[in-house]
C-alpha cells in the first residue's frame, strides 16, 4: 500500500472540501428549481392522511401512549427526572462545515457497558444500562438513584426489542381507538389556511442574541435543501441554562435547515388523494381539482433525476466509517431487533425566545431540524419515546392544559418534492417507530410544543469501530511491534516493514483523535456521575503513551545512515504522511478548544451580576 494511502485512511470521516462544495452548488441549484413554491402536508384532520401514511410512510409506526404498561411509563419517566435533577444530561460540542458549535439540546448516551455514539465528529459515550445487580459484580460506578435510572431506560428499550420484533407487515397505529387516526370532515376547511402559514423570521433572528459561536449559522444553512447523513435527533434549538457547555445560544446549525422558501401556494386536501400528481389547485365552479404541474412537469423530472442521483452518492459517503483505521463494510439489520444505545434529549421550548419556522411545508415551529439520525445499522429500525412535562418536578402535559399546543413530528420523502410531508401529533407517554428503511430513504423532523419534552431514541448503533472491546483489540495490535526489556525496561520494534508502520500509525492517531481527545474534552464529563470509563480510558492513555514511544522509534530507525536506500525512502514518506496528519488534527483540536474557551469566557462576562 502506498504511504499516501495512510492519510486517506486515517481521514475516512473527514468530508472533502471539494465535494462539500459540489454539494451547495447542487442545492443552490435544486432551490432555484423549486422556486416560491410551498410543498404540502397532511395531519390527522385532513382527508386522505391515512393513505398518504400507508401508500408513502409505510415504515412509521405510532404506538399509543395508553397502549404501554402504566408501571413502565412511571418508571421510565422518573428515570428522566432523575437524569436532569442530576444535571447529567449536558450540551455537547460538535463540528458542521469547519464550525465548532454547541447543541442547544441537552443529551445523554445509555448503551451496552463499553459502547459509544458517534454524530458530527463528535463521540458520547455510553453510561452502561445496569441491567443487572452492579454491586454483585463490583461495578458501582454510581449512584443507587442513577443505576435505577438507566435499569428503567434499560426496561424500556427491552419493550421496544420485543415490541418492534412483533410487529406485522401494515401495522401503524397501536391500540387507538378507532377512527382516531381518521380525518375530522369538520376540520377539512382548516387544510389550506394551513398550508399557506408564513414561515416569518426563519433566520432565526440571532442578531443582539448572546451567542458566540452560533450566532450566524442560520444564515449559512438558509440555502440547503436537505441535510443527508449529517444530522442526529433532537439536537437544534433547546434551553439557555442546560449544563456546563451553555452559551446562550437560540439555535445549533445541526439543526441545518432554515427557510429559503417562501409561501405561494395553497393546497387543499383533494391532494391527499391519488399519487399526488400536482400542488397548485385548479378550481372550477365549486368543485377543486388536483392538476398536474404542466410545463413545470420536465423540469422536475429531472430535478428528481438529480436528487436520487445525489442520494446516492451521500449513501456511498455514510457507509466510510466511524473513523477506523481500516473501514469495514456497512451491516445490515438482520433477525431479531436489538437496541444498543438510546440517546437521550432534553429541551425546553419556554427558554427560546424564538424557534424557526419549519421552511418548506410551514409546519409551525421547529425544534429540531430535518435530517436522518446516522451511524445506524442499515435498514435497522429507531424507536422514539416522548415525554412531556410542565416543569421538572414532572407534571404532565395532559390534563387540565387543553390550551397547550402537543409536540409533533413531521416527515417527508427524501430528495421528492411530490409526495405531501406528514405531520403526526404526539402525547405525553407516545412512542413511534420507524421500520426498514423508512430512515434513510425519508427524514424527519420533530416541531414543538409548548411544554418541556423529554426523549428517548433507541437506536441500533454501528459499533464496529465504537466499542471499547475493539479500540483494546487495535491497541494490541500496534504494541505487539513493540519489544520491552523485562531486564532494563528499554523497547524496540520487532518488525521494520512500511506496512506495518503505516497500520501501527493508523492506530496511533485513532487511539488519540477518535477516543482519547473525544473523552478528555467532552466524554469525561460524564465521570462525575458514573466512573465506569474512567479506568479503561487511563489504560488507552498508557497505550497511547507506548504508541508515541514507537513513533520515535520508527524515525530513529528512517534516520540512521545505514538503512537500505529504497527501504528507507518508502518508511520516510509512510512517517511522514502519518505525522503530517497527526499534526493538523492535532492543530484542529487545539483551535477548537481555544475557540471553546472563549465562547465560555464571553458567556460568563454577559451574564448578569447578582
Amino acid at each position: 500500500m502506498k504511504a499516501r494511502q495512510c492519510k486517506h485512511n486515517s481521514r475516512n470521516m473527514k468530508r472533502s472540501g471539494d465535494s462539500e462544495g459540489e454539494k451547495r452548488r447542487k442545492r443552490r441549484r435544486l432551490l432555484r428549481e423549486l422556486g416560491d413554491q410551498k410543498i404540502p402536508f397532511l395531519g390527522p384532520s385532513d382527508r386522505g392522511f391515512q393513505q398518504l401514511w400507508d401508500s408513502s410512510y409505510s415504515g412509521l409506526v405510532l404506538r399509543r401512549s395508553c397502549s404501554l404498561p402504566a408501571e413502565l411509563h412511571g418508571r421510565v419517566q422518573a428515570a428522566f427526572l432523575t437524569l436532569r435533577r442530576k444535571g447529567c444530561l449536558l450540551r455537547d460540542l460538535v463540528r458542521v462545515r469547519d464550525r465548532d458549535v454547541f447543541t442547544a439540546v441537552s443529551r445523554a448516551l445509555l448503551g451496552e457497558p463499553g459502547h459509544t455514539y458517534r454524530y458530527l465528529d463528535t463521540r458520547l459515550f455510553a453510561i452502561p444500562w445496569h441491567s443487572e445487580d452492579t454491586e454483585v459484580k463490583g461495578q458501582n460506578c454510581c449512584d443507587p438513584d442513577l443505576r435505577a435510572a438507566c435499569k428503567a431506560l434499560w426496561e424500556l428499550n427491552t419493550f421496544f426489542c420485543s415490541d418492534v420484533s412483533q410487529l406485522k407487515e401494515g401495522d401503524r397505529l397501536t391500540q387507538c381507538a378507532k377512527g382516531e387516526a381518521e380525518p375530522k370532515q369538520g376540520e377539512e376547511g382548516d387544510t389550506e389556511s394551513k398550508h399557506s402559514e408564513d414561515s416569518k423570521n426563519s433566520e432565526g433572528g440571532d442578531s443582539g442574541s448572546r451567542q458566540s459561536e452560533e450566532g450566524d449559522t442560520e444564515s449559512k444553512h438558509s440555502e440547503e435543501w436537505d441535510i443527508e447523513s449529517k444530522h442526529s435527533e433532537e439536537g437544534c434549538s433547546g434551553s439557555k441554562q442546560e449544563g456546563e457547555w451553555e452559551t446562550g445560544s437560540k439555535h445549533s446549525s445541526e439543526e441545518g435547515e432554515s427557510s429559503q422558501v417562501k409561501p405561494s401556494v395553497t393546497v387543499g386536501s383533494e391532494h391527499s388523494e391519488g399519487k399526488f400528481p400536482g400542488w397548485a389547485p385548479k378550481t372550477s365552479g365549486t368543485a377543486t381539482e388536483p392538476v398536474g404541474l404542466g410545463t413545470q412537469e420536465k423540469p422536475v423530472t429531472q430535478l428528481k433525476h438529480s436528487l436520487s442521483d445525489y442520494h446516492i452518492e451521500n449513501k456511498a459517503e455514510q457507509a466510510s466509517g466511524q473513523g477506523c483505521s481500516q473501514p469495514s463494510p456497512p451491516q445490515v439489520c438482520t433477525g431479531p431487533v436489538k437496541f444498543n444505545v438510546t440517546l437521550l434529549n432534553y429541551m425546553n421550548p419556554a427558554t427560546i425566545s424564538q424557534l424557526k419556522e419549519e421552511p418548506y411545508f410551514g409546519m409551525g415551529k421547529m425544534a429540531v431540524g430535518w435530517h436522518h439520525d446516522e451511524n445506524l445499522i442499515t435498514h435497522s429500525p429507531v424507536a422514539v419515546y416522548s415525554y412531556s412535562c410542565h416543569d421538572d418536578k414532572g407534571e404532565s402535559s395532559e390534563g387540565g392544559s387543553g390550551e397547550k399546543a402537543c409536540w409533533r413530528i413531521g416527515l417527508k420523502v427524501a430528495w421528492d418534492i411530490h409526495t405531501p410531508g406528514l405531520m403526526l401529533p404526539l402525547e405525553s407517554g407516545d412512542c413511534y417507530y420507524m421500520r426498514d428503511d423508512l430512515n434513510s430513504t425519508h427524514q424527519h423532523c420533530v416541531l414543538a410544543g409548548d411544554t418541556a419534552r423529554f426523549s428517548s431514541t433507541h437506536r441500533v448503533a454501528e459499533c464496529s469501530s465504537g466499542t471499547l472491546t475493539y479500540i483494546q483489540s487495535q491497541c494490541q495490535k500496534a504494541l505487539s511491534n513493540l519489544h520491552t526489556d523485562p531486564e532494563t525496561g528499554s523497547h524496540s520494534l520487532l518488525a521494520l516493514l512500511p506496512t506495518t508502520l503505516q497500520h501501527c500509525e493508523q492506530i496511533h492517531n485513532e487511539v488519540e483523535f477518535e477516543w482519547l481527545r473525544q473523552y478528555w474534552f467532552q466524554g469525561q464529563r460524564y465521570a462525575r456521575f458514573c466512573s465506569w470509563w474512567t479506568r479503561p480510558m487511563e489504560q488507552l492513555e498508557k497505550d497511547w503513551r507506548l504508541m508515541e514511544t514507537m513513533t520515535m522509534l520508527f524515525l530513529a530507525r528512517v534516520e540512521e545512515e545505514g538503512q537500505a536506500g529504497e527501504g528507507r525512502r518508502e518508511m520516510a514518506e509512510t512517517l511522514l504522511s502519518a505525522l503530517t496528519d497527526r499534526h493538523q488534527q492535532r492543530q484542529t483540536w487545539r483551535d477548537s478548544h481555544t475557540k471553546t474557551l472563549h465562547c465560555l469566557a464571553m458567556k460568563i462576562k454577559l451574564l448578569p451580576l447578582k
